[in-house]
């Protein structure tokens, strides 16, 4: 009997180590990094800034590869349905990781099911812009003149169901204001609408919105997230100009197969981490127009869970719906 335990102890002892040492060599091979959004968006940006950096870290060849479409749920439906082995890694928006399981009748995927959590990687705030013809020049003054002229107000945005979007809705919900909502293809065409007088408003990114601010052509009344930007410190935020408790910033994070082995998803968070404190990624990242912000998956799952909730409510209220 004795020696049969033995036998047993031993057995049991060689696997564990097998396992260990086979856990160790992770990664052995190139990673897929997929991103789900067109080259040259503010997505793209951030996942080339990382790409360098955490290749180094992971000691393999970090491979981009863009896969747009439904609102990042073309992308992140590949991550959501590879082999969970932590050679397929996804950077997703707040939408295909979150709103999107609202704005859209079906899903591919369930974000807080069918992916697992690696990291948040940057938040993205928006600015809202005015016309400099628009009598107001502080959030205040704005809500005050959007309720003397409700439905007049044109009030454009990055496209149905964009983080920008769902920015806007929360404002007029808050404010209980009739503004008309005009989608836009991205923040770019947003910003120069606003800026040729086609527009009164837009919510646009802050990497967009700032050349036009500091040249004047465009007045920033408030910033959307729930502190100042770095980039725009003389921006007061929504909270701080008479709507408390406002918070909406797009962001972007790492997900991988909800399968994925704790130690793996360990190993990437690690390294993710570690690459977005590097200042030459911090520097990138900030000049796209986001705020870096790694975190662990536990607080990652967290964020994404919330902000399903959050963005259900104001999709309801609203009645917003994707392009």
């Amino acid at each position: 009997m004795k020696n049969v335990v033995c036998g047993l102890l031993a057995a049991a002892t060689a696997l564990w180590i097998g396992v260990a040492a086979a856990q160790q060599k992770y990664p052995t091979k190139s990673i897929r990094f997929i991103v789900a959004d067109v080259p040259g968006s503010s997505t793209d940006l951030v996942a080339r800034a990382m790409e360098p950096v955490l290749s180094e870290r992971l000691r393999q060849a970090v491979v981009i590869e863009n896969r747009p479409g439904a609102g990042g749920n073309t992308g992140i439906e590949v991550v959501a349905k590879s082999a969970p082995d932590g050679y397929t890694i996804g950077l997703g928006t707040a939408g295909a990781l979150a709103a999107n399981v609202s704005l859209y009748p079906k899903m591919p995927y369930h974000p807080a099911t069918d992916l697992a959590p690696v990291s948040n990687v940057a938040f993205v705030p928006f600015l809202l812009v005015a016309h400099p013809k628009v009598p107001a020049n502080t959030l205040e003054e704005l809500i005050v003149l959007a309720r003397a002229k409700p439905g007049e107000l044109l009030l454009g945005h990055g496209g149905n169901g964009t983080a920008m979007h769902l920015s806007g809705e929360l404002f007029k919900l808050m404010a209980t204001l009739q503004m008309v909502n005009v989608p836009y293809k991205g923040s770019a065409p947003v910003a120069k609408d606003v800026v040729g007088g086609q527009l009164q408003l837009g919510i646009v990114d802050v990497g967009t919105a700032l050349p036009y601010v500091k040249s004047g052509t465009v007045k920033a009344l408030a910033v959307t997230s729930a502190q100042r930007v770095a980039a725009a410190p003389q921006v007061p935020t929504f909270a701080e100009s008479g709507l408390p408790g406002y918070e909406a910033t797009g962001w972007f994070g790492i997900v991988a197969n909800a399968r994925t082995p704790a130690d793996i998803v360990g190993r990437l968070n690690t390294d993710i981490v570690a690459s977005l404190k590097r200042a030459e990624v911090r520097d990138r990242i900030i000049a796209a127009g986001a705020e870096p912000a790694p975190s662990t998956p536990a607080a990652f799952g967290e964020l994404i869970r919330s902000e399903i909730d959050k963005w259900a409510e104001v999709v309801k209220v609203s009645g917003a719906r994707a392009d």
